[in-house]
């Protein structure tokens, strides 16, 4: 957390930024988060299409008209999203989750049940009416709240978050990443929920002054099974999903700080006229991932960055394997690499330069031993 301290402090050293640029910066984040938080769910516009909606209404392809309606109403609820965060005198409250809800959903619809059996109306802005659950990889069915817990743990959810934020004990990226897993323990709503969770986390950020994050799509699968082995952590009661402590969502904590610490670095960069734009998106019409555009030449982001910002996957899948490691000394190179969806290679890749560095050591056998975190 110190590294992301260092960088927004000196972030707000720069404020305010140039009218144009915080103009470019919020346009760019409005493709970005939009497209990203929306195909994470599932939707099918590219990012060209999403661009070509967002910036002229136009509608192109033959993606299904509610992903075009989808996605212009998650970009009023980013808005929204802004609008509420800017209020300090405006607490969070559950009617503006409900709107938050009813907005990034425009109306109710219909879904057909898992088993392909019936359908089933979507009532938006109220909270479910069903019970609502998800298959995890091994097959098992994993509850959250039902529907008549769901009003007694959103309303504790928000007098938390309320009470957090009054203390000031927990960092920005602790509070939002808890409000975020505590929510998606709960999940509300009948649909929408993991866009709420994010644009909801972001609402704390741009309220304490950071930048908003976006969790780009191509780490769907990374995101997914920290959130999976958090669960693990937590328990499968709802109640203790719903109340949970940093120290159990450690991994999902530090995969968050590592994308806050690369923004900031970049929207810093930006301030200062190192680089003149940067795209959240790994998509074919932008600018590639680990490079940026400076005064037209592309340079290697890489060059530029401080030893401790983790700057590319590979840092930011060891950081993830430290925490695993952590949360069980015993687990072995095969369950992180299902739990991360990595080849097995990869993963003993990754150990063994952790070993080298002096970060972990190996104790015993490759069966019988243990880890140990050497620093």
């Amino acid at each position: 957390m110190n590294t992301i301290e260092k960088l927004y402090g000196e972030w707000l050293s720069l404020q305010p930024v140039k009218q144009e640029l915080q103009r470019r910066m919020d346009q760019q984040f409005m493709f970005d988060f939009n497209y990203n938080s929306n195909h994470l769910e599932g939707n099918t516009l590219t990012y060209g299409q999403t661009k070509l909606l967002l910036l002229f209404g136009r509608t192109e392809g033959d993606a299904l008209m509610r992903d075009y309606e989808e996605m212009k109403a998650h970009n009023v609820g980013l808005e929204l999203v802004k609008r509420e965060a800017r209020d300090k005198q405006r607490p969070l409250s559950e009617n503006f989750i409900r709107e938050l809800n009813d907005t990034i959903l425009v109306s109710d619809f219909y879904k057909t049940s898992r088993d392909g059996e019936y359908r089933y109306k979507i009532h938006v802005g109220i909270y479910k009416t069903r019970p609502n659950s998800v298959i995890t990889p091994s097959g098992e069915i994993f509850d959250y709240a039902s529907p008549e817990e769901t009003p007694a743990f959103m309303s504790d959810l928000v007098a938390w978050y309320r009470e957090e934020e009054r203390r000031g004990k927990l960092s920005a990226v602790e509070l939002a990443t808890l409000f975020h897993y505590r929510y998606i323990r709960i999940h509300p709503f009948e649909d929408g929920n993991g866009r709420i969770a994010r644009l909801l986390m972001n609402y704390i950020f741009y309220r304490h002054g950071y930048p908003m994050i976006v969790i780009p799509t191509t780490d769907r699968s990374i995101y997914l099974n920290i959130l999976g082995q958090c669960d693990k952590t937590t328990g499968s009661v709802p109640f203790d999903g719903a109340n949970a402590l940093k120290e159990q969502i450690k991994p999902f904590i530090d995969y968050i700080a590592s994308l806050l610490e690369k923004k900031l670095f970049l929207v810093i960069q930006l301030a200062k006229g190192e680089i003149n734009q940067f795209s959240e998106s790994n998509v074919v019409d932008n600018v590639p991932e680990k490079t940026v555009v400076n005064q037209g030449k592309i340079k290697n982001k890489q060059e530029n960055v401080p030893e401790n910002v983790p700057e590319n996957n590979i840092q930011k899948r060891q950081k993830i394997i430290i925490d695993f490691i952590k949360m069980n000394n015993k687990i072995s190179a095969a369950e992180i690499a299902g739990l991360l969806k990595f080849n097995l290679k990869t993963i003993k890749r990754d150990l063994q330069h952790l070993k080298s560095e002096g970060i972990i050591e190996r104790i015993g056998s490759d069966r019988g031993g243990y880890w140990k975190i050497k620093s």
